[in-house]
């Protein structure tokens, strides 16, 4: 986990800024800046275990605030995840653009270096705040609790959280969302659910992207979803394509039914 990845801390920027203390969704303890980890080489198993725990405790409470704070505005939250290149982004603008008119949306940008992706969720129209981790592999409740404080949130809107491309850490880091979305590409191997079982199974949906490609590939559709199944029985799937539109109206419907819980 993180306390060896090499996660960076002290290098989260925040629409360029570095983020600031004083939450204004009250929090009742302070927040250190970055990761606690320790990237010692002596450290035996037991103290990485007990700094992964302390970790992993620190950010759990603050995705609790963040959950609190989302729920007295109404706001549905997701936290999108995949590995580099599965068409988030991609997916993202195009869901934006579908829902105008009929539900205000703001993105969280997680990326470790550069603000292209909040550009061009911002071209849409749409809010985005941008997120540079460093070398920071993911996404935290306490960043992402300061990038709330940067947005103005209608009741009923709904927030997506698009985290760094990586399908190992984000899995671990609950960041106050209502459900993890794992998108999995058509580009990558069917067997991506059963080498990271630890994202998939803690996804509610998983989204098979960029289906349009499938007559060019020999990518096995069912063999994919019997292995996301096996790490994960109760997962729901949507096969989607931004480019073709296959799955886009299921999608948003899946959306509409969150948001009507929130």
């Amino acid at each position: 986990m993180c306390s060896t990845c090499g996660c960076g801390s002290g290098e989260t920027l925040i629409d360029g800024e570095a983020a600031e203390h004083g939450n204004s969704h009250d929090h009742p303890h302070p927040h250190p800046h970055g990761h606690a980890y320790t990237h010692a080489p002596g450290l035996g198993r037991t103290r990485m275990v007990q700094i992964e725990q302390n970790i992993l405790a620190k950010n759990d409470a603050h995705a609790r605030e963040n959950r609190r704070w989302l729920a007295d505005r109404g706001v549905f939250a997701l936290n999108l995840v995949s590995s580099p290149g599965s068409g988030k982004t991609t997916l993202l603008v195009k869901t934006i653009e579908m829902l105008a008119g009929r539900r205000a949306v703001a993105v969280i940008e997680g990326d470790q270096q550069t603000s292209q992706d909040a550009e061009r969720i911002r071209a849409t129209g749409a809010p985005a705040i941008q997120i540079n981790t460093g070398r920071g592999c993911h996404l935290d409740a306490h960043m992402v609790g300061h990038a709330l404080e940067k947005l103005e949130l209608p009741s009923g809107s709904l927030l997506m959280i698009e985290n760094v491309g990586n399908l190992v850490c984000p899995a671990a880091f609950d960041l106050g969302e209502a459900h993890k979305v794992v998108i999995l590409s058509v580009t990558e191997g069917e067997d991506k659910p059963i080498k990271y079982p630890d994202m998939f199974r803690a996804a509610d949906l998983m989204l098979l992207n960029k289906c349009d490609l499938l007559p060019h590939l020999s990518f096995d559709v069912e063999r994919a979803l019997a292995f996301a199944r096996r790490v994960n029985p109760g997962i729901a799937v949507i096969q989607t394509s931004a480019t073709s539109g296959e799955g886009l109206e299921e999608w948003l419907e899946w959306l509409a039914r969150g948001a009507a819980r929130a």
